[in-house]
């Protein structure tokens, strides 16, 4: 009996526990840690809520108008919660405050207190939390708690008051960014003493013009409003106006603490349309503040566990679900809910039934090695926005872009990799409907020079003298482009492939060739080269002169299309000696070449750097020689030692939208694209993954496979090595395998051990 006693006993303890572990299990939406990284991070880089791909970014700042401003994690202030954070793009600044008087923001090393004082805020990260879709601060000096949170296209904030006659609530339109914002013309007037309105036409690092129109309502009525501009209040109580310095703010005195919750919808349209997004995105929560925090995580929880990954390591997954998280914040979706959007040239259009978002953000440079392939097999309908996108703009004002910040033409970074996102998303059937179309538009871009359009810079170029030539010369500009080029060629020729327009296969796909013709034939190194034909002499090889963000060692190794044909051209022995001697070389620096990524006309001896997207690929070209076991070294140790899990460092380098944060989760699954999947077998290279167990979990609306299993057995820190091989029970005798293979469903098995398998 007494027996029988203790088993029950046990029994019963046994499953309190379970139920007990079952109810804190962490979700994937629990590892991500936003605050990772915000130290000398982008303005993109914020910890602040959104949606996936949100057109606002709720979040605090603390720098003043320098490089990679916004937040920085070891400031201990704030200025203020910006509404919008994408890439040349900023607006809409509040802050609760109280005490003396203060009309602009401050910066870190000014008062907060006094005749000379800013709005701005001390605060101690132990009261600061951030999670996806929601944060929380307690600024000290207002003795205010902060919450905010975000739909797509509004922002929704709860601020705790003290007991305090001079609490109030800041607006301003004109704040510190990372490139400059220039207020043009602003207006912010009360409707009523629950809402006020406004619009502020801006420019943003010399091309971007924009106009950002908002509605913003208050829980409870404000007793007064008050408009300043130059830091100077202006008459009047209903209505301010003027341009490069100007604001309003609105009063709540208390006689106890209270709670206000204010609701913000913004829009790139018009004021009604703002009104619109607030009223269609926030009608199922009313003010209920907490209902949308739910909501957030609960998309936010959606898109991340599309992949679940098991192992030792907490610390692993936290890195893990960050860098994914991070894949979603960079983007910005561009039009509003019912449709509407303000194209390139400033004119108002609807986007029509099938196409469901504008998305704008930073230039597609070089992210078919990274993001592309993630956003293909987690989010495919991501890429069929980005592709409507491209698409829609090419039919509305003329051209594609390479980055459309802003709907515009941005003209930032080299080649036109927007045509690799095109190209892979009908290739792997992602995107069925207007091929015809993208092929117009991607021959376009390879064939007509370029000319100033919607006030932005479209097309590659210099595509005629690239033409002309085969190479650009460094007359016309950077040697780079001539190897960026030789890749849109390919992507041209591979859409051609597939539309059956053999004459432009062959031509585009001879002239992809392209690249050979700026390596020097006797050093095999890519050197600048001058129109008539000449190399320059005595070139330094880590000279960053004549090219973008890399020098000509890095761009030595930069074909993404013909890997096989690089290797082949300069000699195996020769390319394995070389990046074999570079990543040797580049481990005391972590793999990270921070001068590299922007100063022009220095020379410094770095190598390999993870840190810019130029030299991301260079662990996986091992995988196209006789060492493919370097690749699994090195993927591992750019793993393990370039990307931490601190906010200090988070990641080596110059991370602009998800790109090493792509890389990170695609080498932690063991794969990746070296071409982007813009070739007909949609290759994908194996390494050795960080985690013993991967499932992927498909959509089945564009993929016929359910889920997709990747198995390390006997995988440990020191087992990172490939011995073999089975896909589907079948053993390979190859260390890639096909996008097809995963959107089929079925599983990989890799078995590892400590030593590499050298034959």
């Amino acid at each position: 009996m007494n027996i029988l006693k203790t088993a029950l006993l046990f029994y019963l303890l046994s499953g309190a526990y379970a139920n007990s572990y079952a109810q804190v299990k962490k979700e994937p939406v629990d590892y991500v840690d936003p605050f990772i990284g915000t130290s000398n991070s982008r303005w993109m880089l914020f910890p602040g809520a959104t949606m996936p791909n949100g057109m606002v970014k709720l979040s605090p700042d603390n720098q003043g108008d320098v490089w990679q401003g916004g937040y920085e994690y070891s400031v201990g202030s704030i200025h203020g919660f910006t509404h919008i954070h994408g890439w040349t793009m900023a607006g809409l600044l509040t802050m609760p405050t109280n005490g003396d008087l203060a009309l602009k923001p401050g910066t870190p090393d000014e008062p907060f207190k006094g005749a000379n004082a800013g709005y701005h805020s001390r605060f101690r990260h132990d009261q600061e939390h951030a999670s996806p879709g929601y944060y929380s601060v307690y600024l000290l000096d207002s003795r205010i708690k902060a919450e905010l949170t975000a739909t797509e296209r509004t922002g929704v904030q709860r601020y705790h008051l003290p007991k305090d006659s001079s609490n109030r609530v800041m607006i301003q339109l004109n704040m510190p960014t990372e490139y400059g914002l220039e207020l043009r013309d602003a207006v912010i007037t009360k409707i009523s003493n629950t809402e006020v309105q406004g619009y502020a036409r801006s420019s943003c690092a010399g091309f971007n013009e924009y106009t950002l129109y908002f509605v913003m309502q208050f829980s409870k009525a404000f007793s007064g409003f008050h408009g300043y501009v130059n830091q100077q209040e202006t008459k009047g109580d209903k209505e301010v106006k003027g341009s490069k310095d100007l604001g309003a703010y609105v009063t709540y005195p208390t006689a106890k603490s209270e709670q206000l919750i204010i609701k913000t919808g913004i829009s790139f349209v018009s004021i009604d349309q703002a009104r619109s997004n607030l009223d269609i995105e926030l009608k199922d929560f009313n003010w209920d503040f907490d209902k949308l925090v739910k909501s957030n995580r609960a998309k936010w929880n959606g898109i991340l566990k599309t992949i679940v990954v098991d192992g030792k390591s907490e610390a692993d997954k936290t890195k893990f679900y960050t860098n994914f998280y991070r894949c979603f914040t960079g983007k910005m979706i561009m039009s509003d809910a019912n449709g509407k959007y303000t194209d390139a040239c400033e004119n108002v259009q609807q986007l029509p039934a099938h196409r469901k978002a504008m998305i704008g953000g930073d230039a597609f440079w070089n992210t078919y090695w990274n993001l592309n392939l993630l956003w293909t097999l987690t989010s495919p309908e991501t890429v069929e926005d980005l592709t409507g996108t491209q698409l829609e703009m090419y039919e509305k004002t003329g051209w594609l872009s390479k980055g459309p910040a802003g709907v515009e033409y941005s003209g930032i970074m080299e080649g036109s990799h927007e045509m690799a996102l095109i190209t892979s998303a009908y290739l792997k059937g992602i995107v069925k409907t207007d091929a015809e179309l993208a092929y117009a538009a991607m021959k376009k871009n390879m064939e007509v020079e370029p000319q100033p359009a919607c006030g932005g810079n479209p097309g590659n170029p210099q595509i005629t003298s690239y033409a002309k030539l085969g190479f650009v010369p460094v007359e016309k500009g950077a040697t780079s482009k001539t190897l960026d080029y030789a890749f849109d060629d390919w992507c041209v020729a591979q859409m051609a492939k597939l539309l059956n327009k053999t004459d432009d296969y062959n031509f585009f796909l001879k002239r992809a060739d392209s690249w050979k013709n700026v390596f020097d034939p006797k050093s095999r190194y890519v050197i600048p080269k001058n129109a008539d034909g000449s190399f320059i002499d005595n070139f330094d090889l880590f000279s960053v002169n004549h090219f973008v963000e890399g020098n000509s060692w890095q761009y030595s190794f930069y074909v993404p299309h013909d890997i096989k044909g690089l290797v082949k051209f300069v000699s195996e022995t020769t390319f394995l000696n070389r990046l074999e001697t570079g990543f040797k070389k580049s481990e005391q620096h972590k793999f990270a070449a921070h001068a590299l990524d922007r100063t022009m006309e220095q020379s410094a001896e770095y190598y390999i750097n993870h840190g810019n997207e130029v030299n991301m690929q260079a662990a996986y070209l091992f995988n196209y020689t006789s060492k493919p076991y370097l690749t699994q070294y090195y993927t591992r140790k750019l793993l393990d030692t370039f990307y931490d899990d601190s906010p200090y460092v988070g990641w080596n380098g110059d991370e602009d939208e998800g790109q090493m944060g792509a890389w990170f989760v695609l080498s932690s699954l063991g794969i990746f694209e070296m071409n982007g999947s813009t070739s007909p077998d949609l290759r994908i290279d194996l390494t050795s993954p960080l985690f013993n167990y991967v499932k992927i979990n498909l959509n089945t609306k564009y993929f016929k496979g359910k889920q997709f299993i990747i198995k390390a057995y006997n995988n440990s820190p020191k087992n990172i090595y490939i011995q073999s091989i089975k896909l589907n029970g079948k053993v390979l005798n190859t260390n890639y395998i096909s996008f097809k293979d995963i959107t089929a469903g079925g599983q990989l098995e890799l078995y590892m051990a400590a030593t590499p398998k050298t034959k």
